[in-house]
């Protein structure tokens, strides 16, 4: 995921209401920078198709071993009637 921040437009935007040159370009940068951290936090809490695999694995050796206690239970269960 890229990120485009128009930082020209927002410079020109707060020099048309006066602002300082120098303040006008960091209040700029400072939102650019303050995206690109957000939006680099949110990459790295985002699942991906290698996390789900590992659950769906997971998962999935959960259930059969599920299935084989509760086969044995049904064994040990027939035989003791």
């Amino acid at each position: 995921m890229t990120l485009n921040i128009d930082t020209l437009s927002i410079y020109e935007r707060l020099r048309k209401v006066n602002l300082d040159d120098a303040i006008a370009r960091e209040f700029s940068q400072i939102l650019k920078d303050s995206a690109e951290s957000i939006i680099k936090q949110q990459k790295e809490e985002l699942t991906t198709k290698q996390d789900l695999s590992e659950v769906k694995i997971d998962l999935i050796k959960w259930v059969a071993g599920m299935l084989v206690a509760q086969a044995a239970i049904v064994a040990t269960l027939v035989k003791l009637l």
